[in-house]
């Protein structure tokens, strides 16, 4: 006997999700998700998780017999496609790591800052320079808290890392 859950989001298509072995619903991922498997794999998953994050952005579908079939014969075109995807990371990990950002910031004669420098300023900085990453993406281990340089990691995939120059200077014409 299989249970099955009944999706409250629209009760007009109110598809049964299919529970898997250990209680979750099996889903087949459209996309990697980070810390949950790649492309092509049928994972299970809370009916939370899965109803209100995966389903509704595209990241997966319900593992039918039918969608699995569909996926194996096209596992080839798929690794393929995601081999494409992360030569063109890797090739923007290096376009990155080319780069040396300055941030300017408010800091005392001893090289103390006022605030902090964190991910988000970093981002800004690296869009002044036409290159596009999520805080998310960037990987501190805690905010940067006095002028100097600093090499910070950033991670485009979980396949793709790499480091990047970023130089915490005094602010232009600030009164120190």
């Amino acid at each position: 006997m299989t249970t099955t859950i009944r999706s409250r989001k629209n009760p007009a298509t109110a598809n049964r999700l299919p529970l898997g072995p250990h209680g979750g619903v099996q889903l087949l991922l459209i996309h990697n998700v980070e810390n949950l498997g790649h492309q092509g794999d049928v994972v299970e998953v809370r009916p939370g998780y899965a109803l209100n994050y995966l389903i509704p952005h595209g990241l997966a579908t319900i593992a039918t017999d039918h969608h699995k079939r569909m996926v194996e014969k096209h596992r080839a075109k798929l690794q393929a496609i995601e081999k494409a995807h992360q030569a063109e990371l890797r090739k923007k990990s290096v376009e990155i790591a080319k780069q040396s950002i300055t941030i300017e910031a408010n800091a005392t004669e001893d090289g103390h800052l006022y605030g902090s420098v964190g991910a988000a300023e970093i981002v800004a900085a690296l869009k002044k320079n036409d290159i596009h990453l999520h805080a998310d993406q960037i990987r501190l281990e805690g905010v940067l808290k006095e002028l100097g340089l600093y090499t910070v990691k950033f991670r485009l995939s979980s396949e793709v890392e790499g480091e990047l120059k970023v130089w915490v200077v005094p602010q232009v014409g600030a009164d120190a």
